[in-house]
């Protein structure tokens, strides 16, 4: 683990919403529930499994060129559908409702204590892959404090590509160093880190732990813990 201090001085946090702010999984999960109250947890799990899949693997063929860019509404009522259909359920609108519980998941225990904390010594930048929005919807029903957010909308690509990262520098004005990508997926790290930004991971249940040759700034159990290794804040 690098020393943070050793570098140049953090203008600006970038976080990333999805998993590392809030429980995603659970919004979810809280609308397959509503789709059939009956289904038992292990079918539950499944039809989760089915829609993660469907969103990773639409991504990356749009990372890797095979399809269009779309954003995270498309790719989400896509997800819906076929997690319908392997419930039996064929009601539009319960598809639609569904769907929309990507929208809705809860935020963490710490969440919003520590974006209030770490807000009082730094701007604080939202930076996801859902859309315009969705994120909007997102960080309304969940709470969050932001002093800018940004979707990967703008960039029509999704993170990791670059050009997601970029939007979070053009924004703040900031040389890439300056800024600090807070995440609880390595993979998302890692894509910063391309571009030359500062690292913190933050430990979530539903994150991409860092491999033995990741190489981040900043480790943290939670954001408060990140706060106090950011001292600042």
């Amino acid at each position: 683990m690098s020393d943070l201090a050793s570098g140049p001085e953090i203008d600006a946090l970038v976080f990333d919403v999805l998993g590392t702010l809030v429980d995603e999984p659970a919004g979810i999960r809280a609308g397959l529930r509503a789709l059939d109250p009956s289904l038992a947890d292990p079918v539950v799990e499944h039809l989760l499994s089915l829609w993660q899949q469907h969103i990773e693997r639409e991504q990356r063929r749009i990372l890797d060129g095979v399809r269009p860019y779309s954003p995270s509404d498309v790719l989400e009522l896509e997800a819906a559908r076929r997690v319908a259909d392997a419930a039996g359920v064929d009601d539009p609108s319960a598809v639609a409702t569904l769907a929309l519980s990507a929208r809705r998941p809860p935020p963490w225990p710490d969440t919003l204590a520590g974006l209030a904390r770490l807000a009082g010594g730094f701007p604080l930048i939202g930076l996801s892959n859902a859309s315009r929005t969705a994120l909007l919807g997102l960080n309304a029903h969940a709470g969050l404090r932001w002093h800018q957010a940004l979707s990967a909308e703008d960039a029509r690509t999704y993170k990791p590509d670059p050009a997601v990262y970029l939007l979070a520098v053009t924004v703040s004005g900031r040389p890439p160093e300056r800024l600090l990508m807070v995440a609880s997926h390595a993979w998302d790290l890692r894509g910063a880190q391309a571009l030359g930004l500062r690292t913190a991971y933050v430990a979530r249940p539903v994150g991409d732990p860092p491999a033995p040759s990741d190489r981040f700034d900043l480790y943290a159990d939670d954001l408060v813990g990140l706060a106090d290794r950011l001292g600042r804040a």
